[in-house]
């Protein structure tokens, strides 16, 4: 038994190397196939470039992402990290290559589908990012659909449909009560609509979960200026310039105060 628990110990020191034990079996133990031994490769690379990312080093993550494609040119995330890099730097086509890259390397993954969509509404091309959104939503497997949902509505308020935008933030919320990004989207759609009543409750329902943003403080405030709410909006106004004295959101109320 001590004899085979050396063997053991010899076959994991070997890293991969061909191993067999004697201790009562004669078959040897499996070994890593060139595909395993590829598909290893590029998901340690991969994981190494996101490190390097998260500390700054973009050309040490470039590096590490071409090497993670060396061993798998078809690894679905290294694909999708590399083309957050590119789009970080701003070479957009090479982003824009590996976001569809990986969409048609797995063409119902809800991921890979959100990503592409939102890339497209980004560079201006919303009518093109729609089906994406749609595809991701549609994946059973998709964990964040309510994270397409809102990307989805992202588009369309940026494009000018407001109803549309307000359709698809709902969806969002319905799937994720909570969901902050989606709560102040569709208060802002809302507003945009001219209805800051039905606004106020959402941007209410964003406050409450405790996540105040530039954004966010001034959205509540112009909602109760457009409401005749004159306190309530000086709370926005007051807490916006105490919290975030620097923002642009700031500095735009105390240009229309000075007024």
């Amino acid at each position: 038994m001590r004899l085979e628990r050396m063997l053991l110990a010899g076959c994991l020191a070997a890293s991969l190397a061909a191993c067999t034990t004697t201790g009562g079996t004669d078959n040897p133990l499996p070994r890593a196939s060139k595909s395993d031994n590829a598909l290893e490769g590029a998901r340690v690379h991969t994981e190494l470039a996101q490190t390097y990312m998260q500390n700054g080093d973009l050309q040490g993550a470039l590096t590490k992402l071409n090497k993670a494609l060396q061993f798998d040119p078809n690894y679905v995330p290294a694909h999708t990290v590399i083309a957050v890099l590119y789009e970080r730097i701003n070479n957009l086509p090479e982003a824009e290559q590996h976001y569809r890259k990986a969409v048609a390397l797995d063409p119902s993954k809800g991921d890979a589908n959100n990503n592409l969509g939102a890339f497209l509404c980004k560079t201006g091309r919303a009518s093109e990012a729609a089906p994406y959104f749609q595809k991701a939503v549609a994946d059973p497997f998709y964990q964040t659909p309510a994270l397409a949902w809102t990307n989805a509505g992202r588009c369309q308020l940026g494009s000018g449909d407001n109803a549309g935008a307000e359709e698809d933030f709902r969806k969002a919320l319905t799937l994720d009560p909570q969901n902050v990004d989606a709560l102040y989207q569709l208060a802002n759609a809302l507003y945009l609509q001219n209805d800051a009543f039905r606004a106020r409750a959402f941007i209410q329902r964003y406050d409450a979960l405790g996540q105040p943003s530039p954004a966010g403080l001034k959205l509540g405030h112009d909602i109760e200026s457009r409401l005749g709410n004159k306190d309530a909006a000086l709370t926005y106004s007051r807490r916006l310039q105490s919290q975030f004295p620097d923002s642009e959101q700031a500095r735009a109320i105390d240009s229309s105060a000075s007024q």
